[in-house]
């Protein structure tokens, strides 16, 4: 099991997402891989994309940070 301050990079996680969504089991990445079951849920919650009805995709992690960008631009179309 890995310390728990080790942080892990963005592109490695994203990697252990597209390993379970390619069938891998949460307990062999997480064996495999030093993070806990319970992080890679959240890595899963957070990195998953979400299919649109125009068949883009969109993760909440995106749609978070778009959430954002809206507030920003209304705010500065106040102004």
């Amino acid at each position: 099991m890995c310390p728990l301050w080790v942080n892990f990079n963005e592109d490695f996680k994203k990697m252990v997402v597209e390993l379970y969504h390619s069938g891998s089991a949460v307990k062999d990445l997480s064996s495999e891989h030093g993070a806990s079951d319970i992080t890679i849920y959240k890595w899963i919650k957070k990195y998953s994309p979400v299919h649109l009805e125009d068949g883009s995709t969109l993760t909440p992690d995106d749609y978070a940070k778009l959430q954002k960008q809206l507030r920003r631009l209304q705010e500065e179309n106040e102004i």
